[in-house]
């Protein structure tokens, strides 16, 4: 089979969605890669979801239409739907690369496509306040370089530039720990750059049907212990003219904070001058009077006062990037765990339907296992589970049909899509937390089908009232009240409905704000930051004000969270 020797508005279409494909399937160990600038392991995510707006946007775009029409929406749709550090400057590539290929009448040819790797990563590096060499930018260089090697050759055809560009940017992804010591550190390379490796690997496959995308195949364990305590080597600070850092560590700084800024072009330099003394990772890419603005920051309200001072911020979204460290520590000690995923030697017949689950802390994953749960995927809030982790599980277990237990809401669309990835049937019960999961587990029956099981775990999951208890990151306005940094809040399906200066007065209020006649039982499970002094307080305050209802405790050990509530 012949290889194209240019790529169409279509041909770029399926580029899209295969790169889309790549990064779900390879997103999780892109995530564990993560390193930069704090181990947040969200990169593989982001980039993921990036690509996600990209085919969406694509999808309103007629098949058969130009690659005018195509190179507009990829850029639009990366730009309105660019998440995280990495999915703001991966943005910025496909702008870059539609910028050239959105003009070529006659196709992306050899040239077309070595000049749109070369403004790509222009663009990125411009947009980037303060580029970091070891990072997505130098494999986006590399593969501009070897591109236009490529194009250099007597004869060069679009294949060809395309596996140069891949050799060379391959050769300096692996080059990455030497560029940036937190990498060879951690004893990874970087993960945007491998991200950005799986956009040349789509094109290679459309060009020529026999290249395969990779598939994933794991990657070591990262020392995130080593990597927080880097010091000394300069990385991505500001310094003033005699050497000396003016600027925290970035890895000390607390919050991502996104938004899209509808501001005029002629603002933006003050824009940024303003964002440069208040944080790092800053990345604002866009044009035309939209833009979309990525900054680490320990100063929420400056980073969102400078947007309202410019323009009109919208879709503001801000991380606490503490929390997805502790996150990723408990997913990186759970998988490492020697009984990590198995639900344990289980005899007798094969059962009808098998039980997968999404589990949060070791504690949990006991009661998951002692309820039934053939095989178990660590994960949470803000380290999602791809739909390649979920596939893995459910391939693993016997049984041909599966089901499966997000529990949690952001896990459920990645769930649904096994079912179309498997041979076997595989279904979804909508739990969107760990005891609604736990009450859709009393009602799993091994021995029917996987929709039988479905209706009546969904039913008995309904049935219960989820709650938490937390901390408050920062200060917001909510329902209940002004929440201030630090406050305890306990938080329900309608959002935060306590707040108090102590775990023990904000779980009661919301037990108190929930609980009606109908309630016979509370189950309460104990995460980290939980104390036998204050749960017994809340059993005692239970048993004086509703003695009709009794309590379940057990011990859960889930990260952040050290009140799971259940209420039926």
């Amino acid at each position: 089979m012949t290889s194209l020797a240019t790529l169409g508005a279509d041909d770029l279409r399926t580029v899209m969605g295969r790169f889309r494909d790549a990064l779900r399937q390879h997103q999780g160990d892109i995530n564990r890669l993560n390193v930069y600038p704090v181990p947040d392991g969200d990169t593989g995510t982001n980039m993921a979801l990036t690509l996600e707006a990209v085919v969406a946007e694509l999808e309103g775009v007629p098949v058969g239409s130009g690659l005018p029409l195509v190179c507009k929406a990829i850029g639009h749709g990366s730009l309105m739907g660019a998440r995280g550090n990495s999915g703001v400057i991966l943005s910025q590539l496909l702008r870059g690369m539609c910028d050239r290929m959105g003009v070529a009448e006659s196709g992306v040819d050899a040239t077309v496509l070595s000049d749109a790797l070369g403004h790509a990563s222009d663009l990125a590096r411009r947009a980037v306040v303060r580029p970091v060499e070891g990072t997505i930018l130098t494999v986006a260089a590399a593969a501009a370089a070897g591109a236009a090697a490529g194009v250099g050759e007597a004869g060069a055809t679009l294949i060809g530039v395309i596996e140069r560009a891949h050799g060379v940017a391959a050769d300096a992804l692996a080059r990455t720990p030497e560029m940036l010591p937190v990498l060879a550190q951690a004893g990874v390379v970087d993960a945007g750059g491998t991200g950005f490796l799986l956009l040349l690997d789509a094109c290679w496959a459309v060009v020529d049907a026999t290249h395969l995308l990779p598939e994933p195949s794991g990657v070591p364990d990262v020392d995130l212990s080593r990597v927080s305590a880097v010091e000394g080597d300069g990385y991505n600070r500001r310094k003033d003219d005699r050497g000396a850092s003016d600027q925290p560590h970035v890895g000390d700084l607390r919050y991502e904070v996104m938004y899209l800024l509808y501001a005029p072009d002629d603002s933006m330099p003050d824009f940024k001058e303003v964002w440069a003394g208040i944080g790092d990772s800053i990345v604002v890419v866009g044009g035309d009077g939209l833009w979309n603005c990525h900054i680490h920051t320990d100063d929420i309200g400056a980073a969102i006062e400078a947007g309202v001072e410019t323009g009109r911020p919208q879709r503001i979204r801000v991380t606490d990037l503490a929390e997805q460290v502790e996150e990723e520590r408990w997913v990186r000690e759970a998988s490492s765990a020697p009984d990590a995923g198995a639900g344990g030697a289980r005899e007798g017949p094969t059962p009808t339907t098998s039980v997968v689950a999404v589990v949060t802390g070791d504690g949990i994953g006991r009661i998951f296992r002692s309820l039934g749960v053939h095989h178990q995927v660590v994960g949470g809030q803000s380290m999602n589970p791809s739909t390649h982790d979920l596939l893995k599980a459910v391939e693993l277990v016997d049984s041909d049909e599966v089901v499966i237990l997000p529990n949690n809401k952001n896990i459920r669309p990645v769930a649904e899509q096994v079912d179309a990835l498997s041979e076997k049937t595989v279904r979804v019960v909508a739990t969107g937390s760990i005891l609604e999961g736990f009450a859709a587990l009393l009602a799993y029956d091994p021995a029917v089908g996987a929709d039988v099981n479905v209706a009546s775990m969904g039913e008995s999951a309904a049935r219960v009232v989820p709650a938490e208890v937390t901390r408050a990151v920062r200060d917001t306005t909510t329902d209940a009240g002004e929440v201030r940094q630090g406050d305890w809040i306990g938080i329900s399906r309608d959002g935060v409905i306590s707040i108090a200066d102590s775990v023990v007065i904000a779980t009661r209020l919301l037990l108190s704000r929930l609980l009606t006649d109908q309630h016979e039982l509370v189950t309460l499970i104990e995460g980290e930051g939980s104390k036998a002094a204050d749960t017994r307080r809340i059993s005692e305050w239970l048993s004086e004000e509703y003695p009709d209802v009794a309590l379940e405790v057990h011990h859960g050990g889930q990260p952040l969270y050290p009140y799971l509530l259940g209420i039926e």
